[in-house]
């Protein structure tokens, strides 16, 4: 199939890609929904906003998990670095991640490049100021004996900037998450089920607008059926054979 995903993709410039926890399994991260996932281990009706904001022992629980994270030094793989590469290749509009591990970053992909709809484990933010203290300066001073760190500039609470469940998406990633969509003339969507709204909206936007949709992915999604091909398989081996071949006829 790769070989009718590349046909699909061939003439496009300005290709949307999409990318779900799928992505980052092959960097050690599990997905969320899988038998081996995170809510399989947590329940996410226990990562609201409000109770991160009203509850102290919560907040200092979320950063003892946060900093003994096992995957809080997981490196991209082979199909982050695809990405990247496509956009070297002048190939891509911009890729709309839901994932909050920050491996796209990590991968190189410049920041005008990438929209992380759900946030990231990786930079903290006062909610009442603004204020945005480095992540290392945080974990010293958690590690020093702080387990709820507050702000230094206005004493109020911090928080990784991850989107918790009733908490607005960033108004600037969702800004510029439509403005990618509008451009694009095709998505790519890997690693994503396609099951999380609003953010599944966005590559759908593409598919609406009369533009092809490739979907790399294990197993179902919840819009095979609007996908011009489909590809079931690990990104971190699709994936970058899929970028060479489109990077080497980028004429």
């Amino acid at each position: 199939m790769i070989d009718e995903a590349v046909e699909t993709l061939a003439g496009r410039k300005r290709i949307l890609v999409f990318t779900g926890a799928g992505i980052s399994t092959e960097s050690g991260i599990p997905d969320f929904r899988g038998p081996q996932g995170i809510w399989k281990q947590f329940d996410p009706s226990d990562y609201t906003y409000d109770r991160y904001i009203d509850d102290p022992g919560f907040r200092r629980e979320s950063w003892g998990k946060r900093f003994r994270s096992p995957y809080l030094g997981a490196d991209p793989n082979d199909a982050h670095r695809a990405v990247t590469r496509l956009w070297d290749a002048g190939r891509l509009i911009g890729c709309v991640t839901q994932n909050i591990d920050g491996l796209h970053a990590a991968a190189g992909l410049v920041p005008e490049a990438l929209v992380e709809m759900h946030g990231t484990a990786n930079r903290i933010h006062c909610i009442s100021c603004g204020d945005e203290p480095e992540f290392d300066e945080i974990e010293r001073r958690w590690e020093s004996g702080e387990a709820d760190p507050a702000c230094r500039s206005c004493e109020g609470i911090l928080k990784t900037t991850i989107v918790y469940f009733g908490e607005s998406l960033p108004l600037d990633a969702t800004t510029r998450a439509w403005h990618m969509a509008e451009q694009a003339d095709a998505v790519l969507v890997v690693g994503s089920s396609l099951s999380v709204y609003p953010a599944a909206f966005v590559p759908l936007d593409v598919v609406d607008r009369g533009n092809p949709m490739v979907i790399i992915n294990r197993g179902e999604t919840d819009h095979d059926f609007r996908a011009t091909v489909l590809v079931d398989g690990a990104a971190g081996e699709v994936l970058p054979e899929l970028v060479d071949r489109l990077a080497g006829s980028s004429e």
